[in-house]
């Protein structure tokens, strides 16, 4: 199947989004995709990731399986799926074509992924990284958003030579180099997001 996946991130500009593309599609292959991985696309904003899918869920034949990925911005409701909570955060509704599987969540902010492996942040960022000021709750999925955000800045406000933490210059390049086993053992949604890639690569 040829399986694309239109995620959140990347910005408006050309060099952000090929980084961009090159972070997940590294990520994807180095937790069991090598070989058969999907294409990503980079859309920037989360609206524009959902317009871009929703097209794309109306131009899919039956060998072509677009997938939704996008923060979830906020705590998701227990047992709720990914396509009830864009539902209440966004107000998106799932498109007739789609499947119930055809959405996922980084769980509340891609940063959730990055503070799975913080041996990765502590080599990445070198002399001056400070883990102790990384959230210290092993659940990354119930960490708000503005906490890794703001842990993974006060963490790195001390590093010279790569500077202080920034989503654009620094988050793509260091999801080249997280463990994804380790990004999956503490997150189940990013694990449901490789079960449905894993399932649609061997359809």
């Amino acid at each position: 199947m040829n399986t694309k996946v239109y995620v959140e991130g990347g910005g408006s500009g050309r060099d952000l989004r090929t980084r961009c593309r090159e972070g997940f599609s590294e990520f994807f292959a180095r937790r069991g995709l090598e070989g058969r991985r999907p294409k990503v696309v980079a859309c920037g904003s989360r609206g524009d990731a959902f317009r871009e899918f929703c097209i794309a869920c109306r131009k899919a034949r039956d060998t072509s399986v677009p997938i939704l990925l996008v923060d979830s911005e906020g705590a998701v409701a227990a047992g709720a799926s990914a396509w009830a909570h864009l539902k209440a955060q966004d107000g998106w509704d799932k498109p007739e074509e789609a499947t119930d599987n055809s959405a996922h969540l980084m769980v509340q902010c891609m940063e959730a992924w990055l503070l799975a492996d913080a041996e990765c942040l502590a080599a990445f960022f070198g002399q001056g990284f400070n883990r102790n000021a990384l959230p210290r709750r092993t659940d990354v999925e119930a960490i708000p958003k503005n906490d890794l955000l703001n842990g993974l800045k006060n963490a790195t406000r001390g590093c010279k030579s790569k500077g202080g933490y920034s989503k654009g210059r620094h988050s793509f390049s260091i999801l080249k180099e997280v463990d994804p086993e380790l990004v999956t053992r503490v997150s189940p949604r990013a694990q449901s997001l490789i079960d449905a890639l894993l399932a649609e690569a061997e359809a």
